[in-house]
């Protein structure tokens, strides 16, 4: 089957569209099969995690910079927590919230796989310029910022 040859003559914006779904099937299962230890949904909530510099986030905080809901988040950090990669903490001032802790592990981790991560992300933008990049993520971002909004207005 050439995938091209079905797209053939459909509108841009629709194919972009399926293309997103496509394109993040395609990017878990080659992050499912990179590291031993976690998902790649467990691996980006560790990015997201080491974002927050000032002060350990909480469910709320990661589930909203993921773009997934509470449940989710939840659900993937306590797999992370069993699996000794994180830890929770309740708030200093508001008992009602934990905030999520990384553990050493992390560090290992990274440490384990600094070579194949980069090997892999020279895998994944071989032949694409850095402007070409720096292109794709403005409009990303922005097409996020539109989701965002449609999703306030829906709600």
């Amino acid at each position: 089957m050439d995938r091209e040859k079905l797209l053939e003559g459909m509108e841009s914006r629709k194919a972009l569209f399926g293309l997103f779904f496509s394109f993040d099937n395609r990017l878990q299962q080659a992050g499912d099969q990179f590291y031993e230890e976690i998902t790649c949904k467990q691996f980006f909530l560790l990015i997201c995690l080491s974002l927050f510099k000032e002060e350990a986030p909480t469910i709320n905080d990661l589930s909203e910079i993921m773009g997934s809901s509470h449940q989710n988040v939840k659900q993937i950090a306590l797999k992370l927590e069993r699996n000794g990669f994180i830890k929770t903490m309740n708030d200093p001032h508001d008992k009602r919230k934990l905030r999520i802790v990384p553990t050493k592990k992390i560090q290992d981790l990274g440490e384990k796989y600094v070579k194949q991560e980069e090997a892999f992300m020279e895998a994944l933008y071989a032949g694409i310029s850095d402007e070409d990049i720096e292109r794709t993520f403005q409009t990303m971002s922005k097409i996020e910022q539109n989701l965002i909004k449609i999703k306030g207005e829906h709600q």
